[in-house]
């Protein structure tokens, strides 16, 4: 992709995404991802009821009676976007490919972190990571990341979702909100690190998906790739079993997904390129509200 049209997509993006964000999702982003740490705010004389724990001790020696520490929680989030970059985002059998609906909702989220002043920073990853952009606030830094986004190219095509999540830990020390955008096609077991990453952090798992992975059409014979392997096969879609094969495998991925990331206690959401991204967020957002 040549500069100007990365920078004609880089504005279009930005005032489709930034209007979602101002006129959507404010209210919605701030009352479902508050902020979970608590920082120190003042002193006070001890009243009853209050916890000895938060007793400051070096205040109540000067005084001669009690004094507690009084905490608050900060608002302030740092948010994180884990970015799949892998082979098999580059698909799309309908209204877009996964990688531009996946680019569309990463720029949502990122305008709506700086709209309530939160710092965001992302993490490219395939079956290693790629590029690490750490977290800084403002407009000119949001318009950096969507331009990555948009021309970022991988070294592999293949997936490893645990190995993201694993980078998130080792590397964010502060507790931030994390948002894993993938189509998880990913046949590694990732829950343990997904489990350690979610203790720490507040992951959030975000999956986009063509149609055309859970139904096959019936068009007859034909040649599919796999795009993280290279792998070629035809197959032969008129054959009932063939499609009813296809969406048994589907059902069965998806319900292994879910359950993962119900044992991770982690939100998710699942989102088809045909479907409206808008809606899926704002039910996400409501369920964690």
């Amino acid at each position: 992709m040549e500069t100007s049209e990365i920078l004609k997509r880089v504005r279009q993006i930005e005032i489709k995404t930034r209007g979602l964000s101002n006129n959507i999702f404010a209210g919605e982003y701030h009352s479902a991802f508050k902020g979970r740490g608590m920082a120190f705010s003042e002193v006070r004389e001890y009243q009853y009821g209050d916890d000895i724990r938060d007793i400051e001790w070096n205040v109540t020696a000067r005084f001669n009676k009690p004094y507690i520490k009084v905490f608050e929680e900060e608002r302030e989030l740092t948010v994180m976007l884990l970015v799949d970059v892998s082979g098999s985002l580059n698909f799309g059998t309908q209204v877009q490919m996964k990688r531009d609906m996946l680019v569309e909702i990463a720029s949502t989220l990122a305008f709506s972190a700086i709209q309530n002043n939160d710092k965001i920073g992302v993490v490219f990853f395939s079956d290693r990571i790629e590029k690490f952009i750490p977290p800084k606030k403002g407009r000119k830094h949001i318009l950096f990341i969507i331009r990555e986004l948009l021309d970022f190219k991988p070294e592999s095509q293949r997936t490893d979702v645990g190995q993201a999540v694993e980078y998130l830990t080792r590397v964010i020390n502060r507790r931030c909100t994390a948002f894993v955008l993938s189509d998880f096609m990913d046949n590694k077991d990732f829950r343990t690190p997904l489990t350690v990453a979610n203790r720490k952090h507040d992951v959030v798992a975000i999956q986009v998906y063509d149609r055309r992975i859970a139904e096959l059409p019936n068009i007859g014979l034909i040649k599919v790739r796999d795009a993280e392997t290279g792998f070629e096969r035809y197959l032969d879609t008129s054959n009932k079993q063939v499609r009813q094969a296809q969406a048994q495998w589907w059902k069965e991925r998806q319900d292994y997904l879910r359950n993962t990331f119900t044992r991770c206690n982690v939100d998710s959401v699942s989102v088809r390129t045909d479907q409206d991204y808008v809606q899926a967020l704002m039910n996400l957002f409501a369920q964690r509200s």
